[in-house]
């Protein structure tokens, strides 16, 4: 999955005196594209490259290197060789290697809490970055800002050998299969977040309801907790068309994994088309 970068590790302390170095990585996002190199080799600009710009934040370390994000306040000027493109490109069409995508869905989560937050929810006034932790606040009600983290689950349904999977509506073309996922709503546990969203989606009851593993993934601001468990009753499927185009049960051999090993969903599908416990 993305965050299994070992040996190097995920440094999330925030430093706020840090300082970019010339060859520090830096994160230039515009609305929802990137700026990334449009040759092979490494994605994202360094600090040297973009001319060493002054707007900029640290965001964390992984391994012996630094990444910073530049708050887009003042877009520095292009450098040769390097263009804007969106970040739901980004997988599919470049050369994103470990840990370097890890880094870039941290780094979109980060900038996305930065961008909805220039101003203080409370009272309106612009915000200012914290000096001892990471938080936003407000200089003129105290408000203080944390990054914010969605809940949200992935569901392996099982039953008679088969697995629950799905396609989205908005992707009904890709070849490949997902879970069920969705969002906790607030008052919810993440065991009722996984019977709401399996019956909801699908009209299926479960029961025996087991966690298997968690990840960070930023594209949406999540956390994302798996879950096993079993039908309860009727494996006839009710589909939701609004958010599905297609729902299934498939064997072993009848699933169809993502293309790359980055995702939990894709992690949760391979366990059971491998056979090991579920």
């Amino acid at each position: 999955m993305i965050q299994d970068i070992a040996p190097k590790k995920l440094d999330n302390q925030y430093k706020p005196d840090a300082v970019p170095k010339d060859d520090s990585v830096m994160f230039c996002f515009r609305g929802k594209d990137v700026l990334v190199r449009q040759d092979e080799g490494k994605l994202f600009p360094t600090f040297a490259q973009l001319g060493h710009p002054h707007d900029c934040v640290y965001l964390f370390t992984i391994g012996k290197k630094n990444f910073f994000l530049l708050l887009g306040h003042e877009e520095p000027p292009i450098p040769a060789g390097f263009a804007f493109e969106p970040v739901r490109s980004i997988r599919s069409s470049k050369e994103a290697k470990l840990p370097s995508f890890y880094a870039f869905y941290t780094a979109l989560h980060l900038s996305g809490w930065y961008r909805a937050n220039r101003f203080c929810g409370a009272c309106g006034q612009p915000t200012e970055l914290d000096t001892k932790e990471r938080a936003l606040r407000c200089p003129h009600c105290g408000n203080i800002i944390y990054p914010r983290i969605n809940p949200a689950v992935i569901v392996g349904v099982l039953h008679d050998g088969k697995i629950l999977v799905t396609k989205y509506a908005r992707s009904y073309d890709v070849p490949f299969f997902a879970l069920i996922a969705g969002f906790t709503e607030i008052g919810e546990t993440l065991e009722e977040t996984v019977e709401r969203e399996v019956m909801e989606e699908t009209g299926l009851r479960v029961k025996n309801i087991r966690y298997y593993k968690s990840q960070p993934w930023g594209s949406a601001a999540d956390i994302l907790a798996g879950f096993y468990c079993d039908l309860d009753g009727s494996p006839e499927i009710h589909m939701d068309k609004q958010e599905l185009s297609r729902a299934l049960w498939a064997s072993p051999e009848e699933v169809i994994l993502q293309p790359d090993d980055w995702s939990l969903t894709n992690e949760m599908m391979q366990r059971f088309k491998e056979g090991k416990p579920c």
